[in-house]
């Protein structure tokens, strides 16, 4: 009877999110359709600009400089936020991709559910059932902390090095037309230029380590490693080493991804949540086994608060799943205000070779 009532109460759960899906996505709707109208506007207003700018060109040097600086803030700003508009439609459409993807998970899902009613219960019926729920479950959480994490790349792309480019044209433009009449006003905005160029190319070459670094395919997890704590002790400001024991090799693939993963997302979550000054990590390349520890003296936190089935916590949980999929196991010792020891192992084939 328990496993009965647990089974019709995940059933009504399930029809409330699909519910709440169908009104995201009408939501979404509108306000695609609110963007794109006011793309179109802005996007009449840059010609217009533009052609403003076309005036000017031919008689810039009669122009007082009040009018010069004038015409090109309003076409700076008008290409600012088409740009910006431009971003959010396209951030909006993303959405509603992935939505519309989550929908249809939900969709049939319920209709698996619902047909699980007409099968008799019986106890093989239910270990079969939970299973089910289970796998169901672990496939959410993991689809939901793969796109969270896109999304804030997108997030941090479209606010730091996206931004910095849509200027880079119009502050050329500008340096060109102050050579003729400004050399040191030209020198100037020149290095202006030149500087947001580096700290844009870097942010870029940050952005893209972080969402797939190149040497993971290339050298492997151990230098990869390597290089990411460094990169991420000089970013952060804080004290972040890693010690690798072991016999250092190529694993396969997955198994080299879920590691990088893993340490990067509890080295984040000791900076970001738990306020740490000083991070220690470890990775035991074993023959049959490799376990990664990470420990901090943050602010801690409470374990089974960010297991529960209510937690709105997504990165560790999927973590979690993500390496019992692959026969390992993650375990945190913390409390808050006693900084945090996370360990998790996982098993390998030991005459595993990269060809």
């Amino acid at each position: 009877m328990a496993d009965e009532a647990a089974f019709f109460s995940f059933l009504e759960e399930a029809n409330k999110d699909y519910q709440q899906t169908q009104r995201d996505l009408r939501e979404i709707d509108i306000l695609i359709k609110q963007s794109a109208a006011e793309v179109e506007r802005l996007a009449q207003r840059n010609v217009q600009a533009t052609s403003q700018m076309k005036q000017l060109d031919n008689n810039f040097e009669t122009m007082p400089r009040d009018y010069i600086r004038e015409v090109y803030e309003g076409v700076l700003d008008v290409q600012q936020r088409l740009y910006t508009m431009r971003g959010q439609l396209e951030k909006l459409q993303s959405d509603q991709r992935n939505v519309e993807r989550l929908s249809e998970f939900q969709g049939e899902l319920l209709a698996l559910t619902q047909d699980m009613q007409a099968i008799p219960s019986s106890s093989g019926v239910s270990q079969d059932t939970s299973m089910s729920i289970g796998d169901q479950s672990s496939i959410i959480r993991v689809i939901q902390t793969e796109e969270a994490a896109k999304q804030s790349l997108v997030r941090e792309m479209h606010d730091g090095p996206a931004s910095s480019l849509s200027n880079f044209i119009l502050q050329a433009e500008i340096c060109q037309r102050f050579f003729d009449i400004d050399a040191d006003r030209a020198r100037a905005e020149l290095n202006a230029l030149k500087s947001t160029a580096a700290a844009t190319f870097n942010d870029v070459k940050d952005f893209i380590f972080d969402l797939r670094p190149m040497m993971l395919d290339d050298l492997g997890v151990v230098p990869t490693l390597r290089r990411y704590v460094e990169t991420f002790q000089e970013k952060n400001d804080v004290s972040a080493q890693i010690a690798i024991t072991g016999t250092e090799r190529r694993l396969e693939g997955h198994i080299e991804v879920t590691i990088f993963r893993g340490v990067q997302e509890l080295l984040n979550n000791a900076y970001a949540h738990g306020q740490a000054s000083q991070i220690q990590a470890s990775l035991d390349m074993g023959q049959g086994q490799i376990t990664a520890v990470i420990e901090d003296n943050g602010g801690g936190f409470n374990v089974e608060e960010t297991f529960s089935s209510n937690s709105t916590h997504i990165g560790l949980p999927a973590l979690r799943e993500r390496i019992q999929m692959l026969g390992g196991e993650l375990t945190i010792q913390s409390k808050p205000g006693q900084g945090a020891r996370a360990e998790f192992k996982i098993p390998i084939e030991s005459d595993f070779v990269v060809a």
